[in-house]
Formats: C-alpha cells, structure tokens, sequence
C-alpha cells in the first residue's frame, strides 16, 4: 500500500527551498507514495514544475491571507487575521525593544502563533502516514493536520537570525523529526536548541540533475551576451541583506581596474533593487553590472556565465550554488558559516573572506590564474 504524505509549503515562488522542493517531488516514486501538496498560497512560477502525480489541495482561502498585503486581506474580508497578524506586529515589537535582536526574524513566528487559531481545520483531509512542514513557522502541520508521524525542515542558519526561543521551542518539540540541510545549519541551530539534538537528521538538499539540465536548453539568454572576451558573472538571489548584493558594484569596480573585462549579472528578486542601483551610480559602473530582475527559468542564464559567484553574508545551504555545480559552472563563495558544507578542498568551487575587500582581491586572482 502506498504511503500517504502530506507536504506543507508557503508558495512555490522563485527561491532555494521552493527549487529543493520540487526537486524532492521528482525523486519520489509515485508507486510507492501518494503525495498532496498544500500550498498556502497558490501562485508562484515553480508550480509548472509540481509534478502530474502530485495532488495539489484545494484549500480555504484562508490560508493564503498569512502573508499577503494587509490591505488586501482587509479587501477580502479577513477582519479576524488582519487583526491577529496587527497584534502579532505589536507583540514582536515589545520583544524587539526588548531584545534588540540584530534582524527581524522573530515576527514569522508571532504571526503563526497569532494567526494559525484561526485558521480552517483540515484534518477532514483524513489521516496521513507522514506531514511534512517544509518551510518555517511549522505551526500550521502542527495545529491543523492530523497524521501517524510529522517531521519539519530547517533551512536557515540559525546562528545569523535571531529568534524568540520561548516562543519556537514548543512547535519545533512537536514533531517527530526534524531535518536538517547541512552539518553547519545543525550545529548553529543546535546551539539555540541544544535540547533538539536528538530530533535532527540530515537530508541534504535533493536536486534533479536531468530537470535542470534540461530546462537550462530551452532558450539562450538575449540578455546575457558576450561582447568580445567578457567575462561573464552570475549571482542570483533574493534582495535581502543576507545575500549581500549591493557588494557586487563594488567588487565588479574593482575587478575592472585590475585589467579584468568582466560584466557581472544579477538575477533578483522579492522588494526593492534601488539600494543595489545606488551602489551601481556610486561605483561608476552603469554599463558594467545589469540587474535582470526575476527570471522564472534562471538555468539558462547560469549556462551561459563564466562564473557563478555568491557574496553571501549567511546562507543555509544555498541552492543556486548547488545548481551551478550541477551545471558545470566554476563557484566563488564569501566564507558564510556554512560555506564548508558545499565546497571542500576546492572542490567544486572555491571559498573566498568574508571582508569585501579581501574577496573583491580574491575573486580577481582566481579571475586573473
């Protein structure tokens, strides 16, 4: 008899564990496991590639409302959670003034614990063998779906986030199992939740060689030529702090005055660029660094560079990095804490300083060999 699985996610957007997802699906045999996908909220470009067998559920609309726009939610209707995603602000900020914590991470979970009450039950869905939680805050498959086992991913690495323990502790406690990306993203996060040692596992992020290769075929990038002997660099990735961008102006400049001819691209995505624009104007270099915005196939882009370079200031276990490897491509990485966890000994890549300027000097003597 088939295993019967339930996997929770948030949107199936561009974005590393959205791509690992679908990367799952497509390992897993439909002989042995029936597979529904809950998807909170129904968008995002990464849906075409859900596999056929996959059973996409039909949920309330409800759920799609955690993280949408507060207008839009206050259009539709949803007075309750418009509420509770306010007071959930609010509590956050008595805990920010409090704690100070260094980003705003903190507020996801008071917005689950907040707004996941009031919430549509599901466990009219039946009985599961296994629910996954994919993506935090994993109080939703806790609260809302009734299955034999549970078990939740960790994605982040947890010693560059700040957190209220008090508050994860218990719904992390909740589930069977917890699974872990990398050594790295254990030990940090096991350093906030010592006592969770026992509940970790690792699975390493599950990739789809022959999906990537073959959606890296369908076109070539118009946008993306080699003007004589360019150099042509790639970094894709969310416009957040995290991913450290707005240090791509600055190191391109900098490759550049060493002689270098390189042009670098930026696939991104989620908010603002300006601040990454600014740097661009300040950095003299307009014609030197292209922002393609978001691109809902992005292989063809990293087959067609030189180099897929990551100046990240923290990652978990970062996808695109992976996906470059798959694809051939030679990586540079700043040392993030994980940084070890995908290229070892120069394997596959190679890891430069954390400090911008030493990296900008690094990247210029790999460039340069």
């Amino acid at each position: 008899m088939k295993q019967r699985i339930l996997i929770n996610i948030h949107y199936l957007e561009i974005g590393g564990a959205e791509s690992s997802l679908i990367g799952l699906l497509h390992s897993l045999n439909p002989a042995e496991y029936s597979i529904d996908l809950m998807i909170n909220d129904k968008r995002g470009e990464l849906l075409k590639y859900v596999p056929d067998w996959v059973n996409i559920l039909d949920i309330p609309q409800d759920y799609s409302m955690i993280e949408r726009p507060i207008t839009e939610v206050i259009k539709k209707g949803y007075i309750r959670i418009v509420l509770a995603r306010l007071w959930a602000k609010y509590k956050f900020r008595k805990y920010a003034k409090k704690n100070n914590p260094k980003d705003g991470s903190a507020i996801f979970s008071y917005v689950a614990k907040y707004v996941t009450p009031l919430l549509p039950d599901l466990k009219q869905s039946g009985e599961y063998d296994l629910a996954i939680s994919y993506l935090t805050p994993h109080n939703i498959v806790l609260d809302k779906i009734k299955s034999g086992k549970k078990i939740c991913w960790i994605h982040t690495d947890y010693s560059a986030i700040d957190v209220n323990k008090d508050l994860e502790l218990p719904v992390w406690n909740g589930y069977d199992k917890i699974v872990s990306i990398s050594d790295n993203v254990t030990h940090n996060f096991t350093v906030v939740f010592p006592e969770l040692k026992e509940k970790i596992v690792k699975v390493e992020p599950v990739l789809s060689k022959s999906l990537i290769e073959r959606r890296a075929d369908e076109f070539l990038p118009q946008d993306m030529k080699r003007e004589g002997d360019e150099i042509l660099i790639l970094t894709i990735g969310r416009f957040s702090y995290a991913k450290n961008l707005e240090s791509i102006p600055f190191i391109c400049k900098f490759l550049r005055e060493k002689g270098l001819n390189v042009k670098w691209f930026i696939i991104g995505y989620g908010g603002s660029d300006q601040y990454i624009r600014d740097a661009i104007t300040e950095n003299g270099i307009d014609d030197r660094v292209v922002i393609l915005g978001k691109k809902e196939n992005p292989y063809p882009y990293i087959k067609a560079c030189d180099w897929y370079v990551q100046p990240s200031r923290y990652e978990g276990n970062s996808i695109t990095v992976k996906e470059a490897q798959i694809l051939g491509k030679p990586v540079i990485i700043t040392n993030y804490p994980t940084a070890i966890s995908q290229i070892n000994n120069e394997e596959k890549g190679f890891i430069g300083p954390s400090d911008i300027e030493e990296f900008a000097e690094f990247v210029s003597n790999l460039l340069n060999r």
